[in-house]
């Protein structure tokens, strides 16, 4: 083993590149009792790690069986993991089930989150809910989507994370319901009263079907992307391929960018992450797929793409994966950026590595040079959903399956520099 020099201890020493070494940790594997396929986690006020499971847990009512339908959990840095809340407790889960989306700290002190389920049903969508859990397990349904319709006009299937406004309300998407029944933007006070401020058309070039959530920009305004609509079609079909938009807090919705504007979908296609402002003002995201490799025939083809936009809607497209041999350098840029202290960017891909498709780590810095950190080799976890920079120097994150049960991990990653705290 590798000696460390930092805060917690490392169990493992990784080569990416000449000159360059990472520490990558296997904290937990998720054995279904304690949940499974983990999310994005959220680093509280305590310094301590929040997050949510899509399975696992041991609601009584669950419909997934032995499965469970989702947990959240807290968890130490050194991965002792706590369960705070098994959903499905309530007949019929009107307690919400399958939390996809990490949680954000509110002024508080609790965690808001958002779930598939909730307490009202629509034969055509999955209603949703959001939740609020304090760092001691006290839970509570804050809001159960799908209230007025059908077509549930306050939306329905609540698909990202909150965002705090500077008004202290909190800001989410949806992805389906609305007007059109296809999304919408929402805010909610922190006594619960929501307020649609802007329906997403099908098939438009507005854009259709918001992804999963919003950033504050230091201007004031929100942005956020769709994984449908648009200016162009082809190879998406009549859907389109998704847009940048730009709202203000009152709801007024601008399109900045349509996605495969050029061959091929070189500029990428299909966004399905928040976008995260850096540290130069602009915003950088990731595609799930669309690159220039290949002849792109069918919808949902390509390996993705990280791209970079100016707040006037000017896109440039830093990386698109798949570009080496077996996709080692990763594919399925699924999971949204995170910004280090260094002013590089880093995050996961869903498949691609060098040991088979499990999925990577990596750096990419604001010009677009990308470097691989790791590859997973299913016995550390497979299907990574994103990193989170915590205060004292690693990022940390979670794994869908892989892992001893093949139900997934938690992993922590440090990199080395004059001090642990570079990242």
């Amino acid at each position: 083993m590798p000696t460390c020099v930092a805060v917690l201890l490392c169990t493992g020493l990784v080569t990416s590149s000449p000159g360059q070494s990472i520490f990558f940790t296997t904290l937990l594997s998720f054995d279904g009792t304690n949940g499974a396929e983990g999310q994005l986690l959220t680093q509280g006020i305590d310094s301590k790690l929040y997050g949510t499971t899509l399975f696992g847990g041991t609601g009584s009512s669950c419909p997934y069986g032995s499965m469970g339908c989702g947990t959240v959990f807290q968890m130490t840095a050194g991965g002792a993991l706590t369960t705070l809340y098994s959903f499905c407790q309530q007949p019929n889960c009107t307690d919400g089930y399958l939390p996809s989306s990490g949680l954000l700290q509110g002024q508080d002190g609790k965690f808001y989150g958002t779930s598939a389920g909730g307490a009202y049903i629509n034969n055509f969508f999955p209603s949703g809910a959001i939740f609020r859990v304090s760092p001691a397990g006290a839970f509570s349904v804050f809001y159960s989507f799908c209230q007025f319709g059908p077509p549930c006009f306050d939306g329905a299937g609540p698909n990202g994370g909150l965002v705090l406004g500077s008004d202290g309300d909190f800001y989410g998407t949806t992805g389906a319901g609305g007007g059109d029944m296809a999304g919408n933007v929402y805010k909610i006070t922190p006594a619960g009263r929501l307020t649609d401020l802007h329906d997403f058309q099908r098939n438009t070039s507005g854009g259709s079907y918001p992804a999963a959530g919003l950033v504050l920009a230091t201007d004031g305004n929100f942005y956020g992307t769709t994984t449908a609509g648009g200016n162009y079609g082809f190879p998406c079909f009549s859907t389109g391929c998704g847009t940048v938009f730009r709202m203000s807090p009152s709801g007024t919705v601008t399109t900045l960018y349509s996605f495969c504007s050029a061959p091929q979908c070189a500029d990428g296609a299909g966004p399905a992450t928040a976008l995260v402002q850096g540290s130069d003002g602009n915003l950088y995201g990731t595609t799930g797929y669309g690159t220039n490799l290949g002849s792109c025939q069918e919808e949902g083809c390509g390996n993705g793409t990280v791209f970079k936009i100016a707040l006037d809607g000017t896109l440039t497209t830093l990386y698109r994966f798949c570009s080496l041999p077996n996709c080692t350098d990763g594919e399925d840029s699924a999971a949204a950026l995170v910004q280090g202290r260094d002013g590089n960017f880093y995050s996961t891909t869903g498949g691609g590595g060098v040991f088979g498709n499990y999925g990577t780590v990596f750096k990419i810095t604001p010009s677009g040079t990308l470097t691989t950190l790791h590859s997973f080799s299913h016995a550390d976890g497979e299907g990574p959903s994103g990193l989170t920079r915590v205060s004292f120097g690693f990022f940390y994150g979670t794994t869908a399956s892989g892992g001893a049960y093949n139900l997934g991990t938690v992993f922590r990653l440090g990199l080395p520099c004059s001090s642990v705290m570079c990242n």
